[in-house]
């Protein structure tokens, strides 16, 4: 009676009263659940977000209202708020992706769109275009494909992974204590034809994330679902052969869907000594959908072998000794391969809380062979060294997000706990010749590394305004067992990171948001280097800000700038020939990152993002304080074009700037623009497409270092440039066919 009284007491208000609530349930025409959709009151401009599984609740609003559903890649939807259906369920359906979809809301994730709809209207072709959809990223590669890609970004030489945090559904890619660096990220696991979406954030600012996350973090997301089989082929310069599968294995089974996909790629690549590269990949993923919870299950196997032609000096091609393609030591090369599980539940415990949990292992082996100095240190069998290591690594991660109201705030809460432990067995490395003959050992030993860490994030939405204060503690415990010490004997060192952060959005209407971040980061240090150092420089914080916006002027244009500050307690470099990471000081960067996105008609987009860095180290004198390698300008964009009759083209660019190569920037690294190019067809299943890669045959450096090494026959050391050579110009064609 009382509750009949109440509600017949509430319909009766004004109408300037909001105080009535609407929920629902919002999947896309297959009835899987569509996250992260925009659902907002017209007529009070109350919103909210759906959660994992597709649920929401609106407040706010009252009887009459219109009330539109919206997420990138679907149509809008509309409906009327209507006392006697407060609980609405949606299907959304499909269209092509356009820039005007996108939505400027006020939270932390419209950033997110962007890379959508460059996803889509610019799809991956290659295992090294992943990292390079993410604005103002740059990589390189040094090993024709095997090794990890350095990675460069906001004014940082990451080498191979110590200053970003990558994953892929969640699972970690950076390998902690790594044989060949710290923080080292190999993404050719993933099958560029998998992913789904790419999510991205700069600098310190996610609770969420933890190690490596100073620069910024990359999540990458494969699909749950495919739509359709795939068998595609791909031939190309220097003996490319390329062929990928991707097939459903549960069709038409309501609420449920399996697929498998295999890629296999092999090249010689451009250089003299061919590369004998192979590759293979077999991914497959499970997911099943209730009323009120889903449960996914993952299985991936990657197997790569190499050989390289390594860093090349340039005397060497300036003398006429070999060519820019030649190789000082063509015996260089390794073999790495994981295997990845990964199992994933959410549960809607009640209409304001959701439960996500996941937990994974990888198995994980890694052998390479590197010459970095030739015959600086043995002047009769060579400098080659070997670097080695097996692992495997456990973790598991719950969060739980809650959605309340507080004080006229529509509150988010967001906690978790998580672990990741590494068990790293035969850690090495050791002078050899030829691949084969081990002349003396360095390093040998097994390091176990734990990370336990807990975090909890609010959003505080109201209005115009989002504020979001958040906390993470991370605690890790490194142990080493040199077995190469005369006495057995365990070291050991723990240390405890507290890293808060407040985000702050506003946004005054659908078209524009302003952002002020601000956050304290970290990353680890390798296990060998921290034991032996006695804990110092274990977790050297990383503070970082940003001041930017997010602006609309048209539904067909989209601009984004940032100004942004990072201040590390600690720089790491990597020494190659000694396997460790050294602290090299306090180090600054500065800077402002611009984006354009343009889309005059549908099938027509544009793109540009212009980067640039100051960065220098605090703890040296001015003229002395550069740091070697790091970007001061970057940029990257392009035309592309996906024409309603099947044809579709693009023309893309990168350019990287010179660089410092030492501290007093007396020697430099030489930047490069190189530009891309791809056309197709699509006629019904079937599709055509060519690639070619460097149209202007440019000659370029695409991964440089300043080493001092020493030749046969020299009888001295020499300092300069050691350089792999960019790729000149090439092609592959692809013929693919869906059914």
């Amino acid at each position: 009676m009382i509750k009949s009284i109440l509600l017949t007491t509430l319909m009766a208000l004004p109408v300037l009263v909001y105080s009535q609530q609407w929920q629902g349930h919002i999947t896309d025409e297959q009835g899987a659940p569509i996250p992260n959709a925009y659902i907002i009151n017209k007529s009070s401009n109350a919103h909210a977000h759906s959660n994992d599984l597709g649920f929401f609740k609106l407040n706010g609003s009252q009887a009459g209202d219109s009330i539109f559903v919206s997420h990138i890649g679907f149509e809008t939807v509309l409906f009327i708020a209507d006392t006697k259906v407060k609980d609405v369920s949606l299907q959304l359906k499909e269209m092509v992706v356009q820039l005007e979809q996108m939505v400027v809301t006020p939270d932390l994730e419209t950033q997110q769109q962007i890379a959508q709809v460059d996803l889509v209207t610019n799809p991956v072709n290659s295992s090294q275009e992943i990292l390079r959809k993410v604005p103002g990223l740059f990589i390189g590669q040094h090993a024709g494909g095997g090794k990890a890609e350095q990675i460069f970004l906001r004014g940082f030489d990451i080498d191979h992974g110590t200053d970003v945090n990558i994953s892929v559904d969640g699972l970690p890619v950076n390998m902690v204590s790594h044989a060949h660096g710290q923080g080292y990220a190999d993404l050719h696991f993933l099958i560029p034809e998998t992913i789904d979406n790419i999510a991205y954030g700069k600098g310190p600012y996610d609770a969420n994330k933890g190690d490596f996350a100073t620069a910024g973090y990359v999540d990458f997301k494969t699909y749950d679902r495919l739509e359709s089989n795939l068998a595609a082929v791909e031939i190309g310069s220097f003996n490319r052969l390329r062929t990928v599968g991707m097939f459903n294995l549960l069709d038409s089974v309501e609420n449920k869907d399996a697929y498998i996909a295999g890629e296999y790629y092999t090249t010689d690549g451009p250089f003299n000594s061919p590369q004998n590269f192979n590759r293979i990949n077999l991914m497959g993923k499970y997911s099943a959908r209730f009323k009120k919870q889903t449960i996914q299950l993952q299985a991936s196997y990657f197997d790569s072998k190499w050989d390289a032609s390594g860093q090349i000096p340039e005397r060497a091609v300036a003398s006429g000794l070999i060519d820019r393609f030649g190789a000082i030591d063509d015996t260089e090369g390794g073999q790495t391969g994981r295997i990845n599980l990964l199992a994933k539940h959410s549960k809607l415990l009640n209409d304001n809380t959701i439960v996500n949990s996941k937990a994974y292992f990888t198995h994980y082996d890694f052998e390479l062979y590197s010459n970095f100095t030739f015959y600086l240190n043995d002047s009769i069998n060579g400098d080659q060294i070997k670097q080695k290591e097996t692992r495997n690594i456990i973790g598991y991660e719950t969060n739980v997000y809650h959605n309340t109201q507080l004080g006229g705030f529509n509150l988010g809460i967001t906690s978790g706990i998580g672990f990741r432990y590494d068990n790293i067995d035969n850690i090495e490395l050791s002078h050899t010749l030829n691949r084969q003959t081990t002349l003396e050992t360095y390093m040998l030993g097994d390091i176990d590394e734990s990370n336990l860490y807990a975090f909890t994030s609010a959003e505080f939405q109201k209005g115009k305004w989002m504020i979001n204060p958040s906390l993470r503690l991370d605690y890790f415990k490194f142990d080493y067992y040199d077995k190469l010490a005369q006495e057995y004997s365990t070291q050991s060192q723990q240390k405890s990171r507290l890293s808060p952060k407040l985000n702050i959005t506003y946004s005054p209407n659908n078209n524009l948001q302003w952002y002020l971040k601000s956050g304290i980061g970290f990353h680890s240090n390798d296990a060998r280097v921290v034991v032996a150092q006695d804990g110092e420089d274990i977790l050297p914080a990383a503070y970082g800000s940003d001041l930017g916006l997010i602006y609309k002027p048209t539904n067909n244009l989209m601009i984004n700038a940032a100004l942004w500050y990072l201040h590390l307690q600690q720089e790491f470099v990597y020494v190659g020939d000694e396997g460790v990471v050294e602290p090299s000081g306090r180090t600054a960067r500065k800077g402002i990152d611009i984006g354009l996105r343009y889309q005059p008609l549908s099938w027509l987009y544009l793109d540009t993002d212009l980067n640039y860095a100051h960065a220098r180290s605090l703890d040296e004198e001015d003229g002395n304080n550069y740091i070697p390698l790091a970007p001061s300008f970057t940029s990257t964009g392009g035309i592309s074009l996906q024409h309603p009759s099947g044809l579709s083209a693009g023309l893309r660019y990168r350019y990287l700037h010179d660089r410092p190569a030492n501290e007093d920037n007396s020697v430099t690294a030489e930047g490069y623009f190189i530009t891309d190019a791809n056309v197709g067809y699509k006629w019904k299943n079937l599709s055509l497409n060519m690639v070619v890669e460097n149209i202007f045959d440019t000659d370029w450096y695409e991964t440089q270092f300043y080493t001092t090494s020493q030749l046969l026959g020299e009888t001295s050391p020499v300092s300069e440039i050691h350089y792999t050579p960019g790729s000149p110009i090439n092609f592959r064609i692809k013929a693919a066919i869906s059914f």
